[in-house]
């Protein structure tokens, strides 16, 4: 039987029943079950403000936006980011025709304090931190250095619903973070996000940017004896961004499951790091101390990687790779060469397959089979 990278997994029956709220109520769209999953985001994270949206990407470029309208940055102002992510965190900043401004990665895979130092400027605004798998690395150091250089920082989260920074789940200390609820990720719906502002007058600015400009909500316009309250505002230019209250009644439920969830995972990641830590051909990418990570990922290095992958495929096991050096993609490549590490990383790493459906018995067959292809 095939091994995939990632299966996500539903409480089905939980979720129609949700799902049928919606149906029975004859609201399926923005308002009614996202204010609730909105709620139960806050109470779990213990973030001040949280709005639910299409995607994380569309949040990364509200994030951008506001920042860039309310604190008047311009046109070719930079912002600090890693090169080692999925492309939507730098198409966030080039949206706003902002600079990337790349810095290197460390050992975790995550923004190197001393180069994100290095590459500050008269034109910086802002830092990008990217929680790699869900490890915080040297979250806190960026943190501070944020505080030092009077800069914004935005958190991409996507990969770190549930991970904690001793003890405190993240995000407390961003301007701004942003969480991805896509179909693979720990807290899967079909796909949706959550942007979380620190500021709440920026919370209710985006509940009208991702609303078209439109200063009240439909469902908001709507009384409990049924009427609709046509009148509205439209006070800016603003995006279809906002969430619906189909995927966030799967989140709903899915939160509920989150901690267990990231509990196995992180027994599924002892597992692999039992087997391959003798090894010494596997460098095993570690997590931060003081970070207890949604482990959305299990990630090694391994010379050869892309034979290494094609031999798995050989024997149905199909890893993944995240992520690809951006400065090698064509709108990035003015940067190609100034973060050595991440580039020698991206040549380097393997996501080893990684969901609730796998057992012990499919994290040794991973571990045996890959042994076997490095010897």
């Amino acid at each position: 039987m095939s091994v995939q990278l990632f299966v996500p997994t539903f409480r089905i029956q939980e979720c129609l029943v949700e799902i049928q709220e919606c149906l029975e109520k004859g609201w399926t769209g923005l308002g009614f079950k996202t204010n609730v999953f909105e709620h139960n985001w806050k109470e779990y994270t213990k973030l001040n403000n949280a709005h639910f949206i299409s995607s994380n990407t569309v949040g990364l470029h509200l994030a951008v936006k506001l920042f860039k309208e309310t604190k008047g940055w311009k046109d070719g102002d930079e912002i600090i980011s890693t090169p080692l992510t999925f492309i939507s965190t730098n198409h966030a900043i080039s949206y706003e025709r902002l600079k990337p401004v790349f810095a290197d990665v460390d050992e975790y895979l995550c923004l190197d304090p001393e180069d994100v130092e290095k590459k500050i400027t008269k034109k910086t605004r802002a830092v990008m931190f990217v929680g790699m798998g869900g490890n915080a690395g040297r979250y806190s150091e960026i943190v501070e250095l944020c505080k030092k250089h009077d800069l914004i920082l935005i958190l991409d989260a996507a990969h770190m619903a549930g991970t904690r920074i001793n003890g405190e789940h993240v995000g407390k200390d961003a301007d701004v973070v942003i969480f991805s609820f896509q179909a693979v990720k720990n807290l899967p719906t079909a796909d949706s996000g959550m942007i979380c502002f620190r500021d709440t007058e920026l919370d209710e600015l985006a509940r009208k940017y991702t609303w078209l400009g439109i200063n009240k909500d439909t469902y908001a316009r709507s009384t409990s004896k049924g009427a609709y309250k046509w009148h509205y505002e439209v006070d800016n230019v603003g995006f279809k961004y906002h969430g619906n209250s189909i995927m966030a009644a799967i989140g709903i439920v899915q939160l509920k499951y989150l901690d267990q969830d990231n509990a196995y995972r992180r027994q599924l990641c002892s597992w692999y790091a039992e087997g391959l830590r003798t090894n010494n051909e596997i460098h095993i990418i570690p997590t931060a101390p003081h970070c207890e990570s949604s482990k959305h990922l299990f990630q090694i290095a391994v010379q050869k990687r892309d034979e290494v992958m094609l031999a798995l495929n050989e024997n149905e096991i199909y890893p993944g790779v995240h992520y690809r050096d951006n400065t090698e993609y064509s709108m990035y490549k003015y940067a190609i060469g100034t973060c050595p590490n991440a580039s020698r990383m991206s040549k380097e790493i393997i996501s080893l397959p990684l969901h609730l459906r796998m057992q012990k018995p499919d994290v040794d067959n991973v571990v045996n089979r890959l042994l076997t292809i490095i010897k």
